[in-house]
């Protein structure tokens, strides 16, 4: 039997007085709230660190990911945010952003034989949005589908807490940068991880993710074949060896794509070169 509901923080609570809430996320380490208040409409993020299974090794840093995150949103200028620590780890929140992920906004065109085709200018929307990200120095480390809102007003890229590069992340919060989802990691990010464990996130790589992103999207496939059940290692090697599927996203779409998905770093485009070809 599932266990009770878990709670949000105390410190949590005291510091929003929350008149509603509603659990969005609870998996490995990573709870999400949707939360009004008198003050505004929020996400708030909580974490704990997560033992190791017979599939899954510890994973400490989950707890230190949400304050991470908020350091982040503030070297980013982002208002109405901040972040502390709990029992079990630590916590932040943050506007919350209404739209639908850019995976669900394209649902349609992932049915079977639909006349349905991916609408570039939405595509531009999260090009525009990384673009932002990356003029400030900084590179996302994980970039996937589920991390662009597509709002009513602008799309906004989300999940922030693996970034790097933009400026100082306080040394109790900061952790190393194990890799991101499989399925959008760049070949370079996945050997280093098989070589050596870790990785240093880079704007080249976001481009790739960008693209893996758009395609799967779009598409229903993922950039690289490998079995459904493959465990991490197995995922890795077919990406760094470059197994990777043709892209099946007609029109100019498509070519940016393929070029996104370059197996060297050096022969995709910047994001700068993605919007103007979106544009």
């Amino acid at each position: 039997m599932p266990g009770p509901t878990p709670e949000l923080p105390i410190v949590v609570l005291d510091a929003l007085r929350p008149t509603t809430q509603r659990m969005v996320i609870n998996r490995r380490g990573s709870m999400v709230w949707e939360v009004g208040s008198r003050w505004g409409h929020y996400a708030v993020k909580v974490g704990h660190p997560v033992e190791a299974t017979a599939d899954w090794p510890a994973q400490p840093w989950t707890a230190l990911a949400p304050a991470r995150e908020g350091a982040v949103l503030l070297r980013l200028g982002v208002h109405d945010i901040a972040y502390g620590e709990w029992e079990q780890g630590t916590w932040n929140f943050q506007p919350w952003h209404q739209g639908p992920d850019l995976y669900r906004l394209w649902e349609r065109c992932r049915q079977k034989d639909s006349p349905t085709t991916p609408d570039t200018s939405e595509a531009l929307e999260c090009a525009e949005a990384l673009a932002e990200l990356h003029a400030k120095g900084w590179a996302h480390g994980d970039v996937q589908p589920a991390h662009f809102i597509i709002g009513p007003e602008r799309t906004h890229l989300i999940d922030l807490a693996l970034a790097h590069g933009g400026g100082h992340v306080p040394e109790g919060y900061d952790f190393p940068f194990r890799g991101c989802l499989v399925h959008y990691e760049a070949p370079e990010i996945a050997r280093s991880v098989l070589d050596t464990g870790e990785a240093e996130p880079t704007q080249a790589a976001d481009v790739y993710a960008l693209g893996a992103s758009l395609l799967i999207s779009a598409t229903g496939w993922r950039a690289v074949e490998y079995p459904d059940d493959a465990r991490r290692p197995v995922q890795r090697e077919a990406v760094a060896n470059g197994r990777r599927r043709p892209v099946k996203i007609p029109g100019e779409l498509g070519e940016l794509v393929d070029a996104m998905l370059s197996h060297a770093p050096g022969d995709r485009p910047t994001i700068y070169e993605v919007v103007k070809g979106l544009s």
